[in-house]
């Protein structure tokens, strides 16, 4: 087997000198191996009030390999790409991997798991900005949110550029390449003054520049989005309904990815640890990841081990239908890898989600709210009050009171709690799903959370 996912100048060097070192690892008696080299250029600006400040522009890489004599690995990494640098690597690896503890579940990817073909998923725009261009889009993101009547000060614009390329080579044949760019621009404001003033956000990523977000909209969302948090209050603790707005109902996707991840249900640290095949969820909760999209943030042709990629549902009718697994997790469950492996030049593969979306429901948020007495509609989210042993959940967060359906006055400096249970068992998700953070949801509502404030 050997293929490769993007042709690219330089390309057949990189595989050569990965196979090379490959092939060198099984002469020395290494019953498997593998070696990968990551590239990256990454090139950053700010700006503030109306100046430049900061440019940051970074070029590294380097090249991590594994070796395996039976049931014992090594890992190591280097940033130097050199003949010399490579030989003592294969030598220091490969002394570790003779002498370390036997792991049953190690090894590569099974064989027939391996992706053969390779689709365009089209994530790498061959154009790269400039210094110029870029402070160009910081200072036009800065100047729309300073133009928001209301706003009295920046925290500062961003612009980045990014470019990041991958060759994996297995001694089990696999060859694979693959190349990524990134653009980004992002804003920080502040509204109000003395004590009173409130501070929000507004950002937008993309693999190609004409996907980003016009940095009008963005520098205007950031500037609305501050002052409309002006003169909070805090709510009354009670128990009532909670609507979480797009941008922070995603984070509870995060929840059930943490609690379905492989490493932890190998070890038995997931309180889903029993719940494969069984309804977590409402029936009309069905949640999918999909690395195939077309210009999908997480997008790859195949998983950090060469694991053909593929859309998997993950809750279908609100059922837990699949873990998340590499491959070393995946042996130790008595299963199989489901793609989802990403890596460090210097540690071992591990499970990780692509593009992770909750299908959206059928109604509007509008109508979600509607009937809700007393509640709370949540814009931010604060800190990280999340066990996923327990799946007790207490963060806290700002947004605005909703009364008789309507949301109303801005409220701030309170908690939500639950457990991710319950919280899973009442999600209600509306229709307005937008694909933009990479982790994705439409607003959601979920009855019978706890709020502590007054």
């Amino acid at each position: 087997m050997r293929v490769e996912a993007i042709s690219r100048p330089h390309a057949a060097q990189t595989i050569d000198l990965l196979s090379d070192f490959v092939a060198r690892a099984k002469r020395h008696g290494a019953s498997a191996a593998e070696a990968a080299l990551i590239k990256g250029i990454s090139f950053s600006v700010s700006h503030r009030m109306g100046a430049r400040e900061d440019t940051v522009r970074s070029e590294g890489g380097g090249v991590g390999v594994r070796v395996f004599f039976g049931k014992r690995q090594a890992m190591a990494s280097s940033s130097e790409l050199t003949r010399d640098s490579l030989d003592s690597l294969l030598e220091r690896v490969v002394a570790i991997a003779r002498v370390s503890p036997e792991d049953p579940y190690c090894g590569l990817a099974e064989v027939d798991q391996l992706a053969t073909t390779f689709p365009d998923l089209e994530l790498n725009d061959s154009h790269e900005p400039s210094g110029d261009e870029l402070f160009a889009l910081a200072a036009e993101t800065e100047a729309a949110a300073l133009a928001v009547p209301g706003i009295v000060n920046s925290g500062g614009a961003g612009a980045n550029w990014g470019r990041a390329d991958l060759t994996l080579v297995t001694s089990d044949g696999f060859i694979g390449s693959m190349a990524s760019s990134s653009f980004g621009i992002g804003v920080s404001v502040m509204a109000g003054s003395d004590a009173a003033m409130e501070t929000d956000y507004a950002s937008s990523g993309s693999h190609f520049r004409a996907d980003l977000d016009s940095p009008a909209r963005v520098g205007t969302e950031a500037g609305e989005r501050a002052v409309r948090r002006l003169n909070p209050r805090k709510p009354d603790s009670m128990v009532m309904p909670i609507v979480y707005e797009p941008r922070v109902a995603n984070s509870l996707l995060g929840c059930l990815a943490g609690a379905i991840n492989g490493l932890g249900i190998a070890r038995g640290s997931s309180f889903l640890l029993n719940d494969l095949n069984k309804l977590i969820f409402g029936p009309d909760v069905t949640i999918v990841d999909d690395p195939l999209r077309r210009r999908g943030l997480g997008s790859r042709p195949f998983d950090a081990e060469g694991v053909t990629s593929k859309r998997l549902t993950l809750v279908d009718k609100g059922v837990l239908k699949t873990w998340m697994l590499s491959t070393a997790d995946a042996r130790q469950l008595g299963l199989r890898s489901t793609g989802h492996a990403v890596r460090g030049l210097g540690s071992p593969p591990g499970p990780s989600p692509t593009n992770l979306y909750l299908e959206p429901g059928t109604r509007t948020p509008e109508e979600l709210m509607a009937g809700i007495r007393l509640g709370a509609y949540v814009t931010n989210l604060y800190g990280d009050g999340i066990d996923l042993l327990t799946g007790d959940y207490s963060v806290g967060a700002a947004g605005f009171l909703i009364e008789d359906g309507k949301r109303t006055v801005p409220i701030s400096e309170f908690t939500i709690a639950a457990n991710l249970r319950d919280m899973f068992r009442n999600l209600v998700p509306a229709n307005d799903l937008v694909f933009r953070y990479g982790f994705d949801a439409p607003t959601i509502r979920i009855d019978g959370m706890t709020v502590g404030g007054a």
